[in-house]
This record gives structure tokens, C-alpha cells and sequence, in this order.
């Protein structure tokens, strides 16, 4: 099974920004994207992305804030996150194929008002 490693995460201000990576073990031709879980809620999609990264998805709340892409090679997709706010709190979670079929272990993203 393919492993998903996340990183980038951490604790930054409000209106700041933050650059979540996440590398696939393996290589896949397969579509990767982004959930999100915060304290007390079910887990949400965040963003999602093609093989061959021509195709993007976002949640209407992080439309114009935030943007998915791949690297190079293909294995690796990142998140942009700019503008941020406190709602945007919780753990992030790559993901891998729609539906997905493997996950991240996730990375915490704190943003303080």
C-alpha cells in the first residue's frame, strides 16, 4: 500500500500563510488531495487534484485562498495556504485517489486570532 508522509504544518496568525507538502511512497498516476478535521467536527475536503495537474477541486471555503499542486515528479502535492483564519484550524490530510484509498497521518494547523 502506498505510504503518505505530510509536512509543513504548525501555528501561524491570522491573515498569515503556510505551505503544506505531502510525498506518496510510491509513484501513481493516480488524483491526490487535501481533508481537513477539526476538534469536534467530521473530516471535510479541502482540495483535490489530477495526475496530471491540469484539473483542481476546492471547498467553497478555501476558494481564492488556498491552492493544490503537484510537483515534479508527480508523487508529491502541495497545499498553498494564504489569508488564513482561526476556522482554518485542524489537522490536514493528504490523501490519495477519489475516492481516496490511503491517507496521511496528518499535520496540525493552528491559526491564532
Amino acid at each position: 500500500q502506498v505510504q503518505l508522509v505530510e509536512s509543513g504544518g504548525g501555528l501561524v496568525q491570522a491573515g498569515g500563510s503556510l505551505r503544506l507538502s505531502c510525498a506518496a511512497s510510491a509513484r501513481t498516476s493516480r488524483s491526490m488531495g487535501w481533508f481537513r478535521q477539526a476538534p469536534g467536527k467530521e473530516r471535510e475536503f479541502v482540495a483535490a487534484i489530477s495526475w496530471s495537474g491540469t484539473d483542481t477541486n476546492y471547498a467553497d471555503s478555501v476558494k481564492g485562498r488556498f491552492t493544490i499542486s503537484r510537483g515534479n515528479p508527480k508523487n508529491t502535492v502541495y497545499l498553498q495556504m494564504n489569508s488564513l483564519k482561526p476556522e482554518d484550524t485542524a489537522v490536514y490530510y493528504c490523501a490519495l485517489g477519489s475516492p481516496p484509498t490511503s491517507w496521511g497521518q496528518g499535520t496540525q494547523v493552528t491559526v491564532s486570532s
